[in-house]
């Protein structure tokens, strides 16, 4: 677009998501062999901003050959692990004009297997027990690979070198992941450098910059969260403790265009992580997880920098509000 005087609001948008496009960004998440050196990662993916996935980066670790169900039934069986619980498989999201979060359950991991594993053989069964009804993830973003699972860790690294390195920092939290296909990650934005490895199976990422932010929607919603009441069925029960939480209440996956006509304008990046890959996903880039049944993934957090780039999205989030405040009145 030209620089006009008599430009608005929405035409600088359209300008920056344009310019964005044009000048740093790609169609497809680039794929890179092996390992990056440290300067390589900070200078070409961190400083800039932008996502790519490291084939075969982890193939030393021998947790992709180890972690069969057998060896982690053997290994952890016994061992308690926290599973978010849904009904439909959308913990963290809008449901109904709430931000729900998942029932949280403590079992043991070789009951979680057995639920995993009843459901990938498609057992048909005239009843099904109360406490396999809903879709079961471990999701536990505390850094639970170093508490609940610390019994595999020398299966993996605690850390990669060359990201500690390249940011001069220590990961804020080493996550386990493992869950039905039905478990979806709803759309949002994390403050962290993700380096997300995948050990089995795939997981499928819809990826928005943060300069798409004009046009991702979001909203103010009462938090609440499921929960089993009766001994039979799910309820969604609110928590005035948490209060409001702003999310995005839309699925990129089948969006709703005639609610959200601005998503239109956007143009998602669509990229499959496989077993060995490793995903660097920037801080403040939007995304939306898919997985096969019972992948298997590891990722690490690093508490991202409050630089420029971060001024720079809270002033363009403020346009954004104001704008929209704008349009209402």
């Amino acid at each position: 677009m030209d620089q006009k005087e008599d430009w608005t609001l929405e035409d600088h948008f359209k300008n920056l998501v344009t310019e964005a496009r044009d000048l740093y960004l790609s169609d497809e998440v680039p794929c890179v062999d092996g390992p990056p050196t440290p300067l390589e990662f900070h200078r070409d993916w961190v400083c800039p901003n932008r996502p790519v996935i490291f084939r075969r980066c982890i193939d030393h670790w021998p947790a992709l050959s180890k972690w069969t169900p057998a060896y982690l039934r053997d290994k952890i069986g016994d061992q308690a692990v926290t599973v978010a619980v849904t009904p439909n498989g959308m913990a963290d999201a809008v449901y109904k004009d709430k931000f729900v979060m998942p029932e949280e359950r403590q079992m043991k991991f070789s009951s979680f297997l057995d639920i995993l594993e009843k459901k990938e053989n498609k057992q048909t069964q005239t009843v099904v027990p109360l406490q396999e009804e809903g879709v079961f993830y471990v999701q536990k973003q505390n850094s639970n690979l170093l508490s609940e699972f610390r019994d595999i860790i020398d299966d993996v690294e605690t850390e990669l070198v060359w990201a500690s390195t390249a940011l001069g920092k220590q990961p804020d939290a080493v996550n386990f992941w493992m869950g039905e296909e039905k478990a979806v990650t709803s759309m949002h934005k994390d403050h962290y450098e993700n380096l997300y490895c995948v050990i089995s199976g795939q997981k499928h990422f819809i990826l928005h910059p943060p300069t798409d932010l004009p046009y991702i929607p979001y909203g103010t919603y009462p938090a609440a969260r499921y929960k089993v009441t009766n001994g039979e069925d799910f309820d969604v029960m609110d928590e005035p403790d948490v209060g409001e939480v702003p999310w995005i209440p839309i699925d990129p996956v089948l969006p709703n265009l005639e609610r959200w006509p601005k998503y239109g304008n956007s143009k998602p990046v669509h990229c499959t992580v496989h077993a060995g890959d490793v995903l660097y996903l920037p801080s403040l880039w939007f995304h939306h997880v898919r997985q096969e049944h019972a992948t298997i993934a590891v990722n690490f957090w690093y508490d991202m920098e409050y630089d420029i780039k971060y001024n720079y999205f809270k002033f363009l989030e403020g346009l954004v509000k104001s704008n929209q405040s704008a349009s209402v009145r």
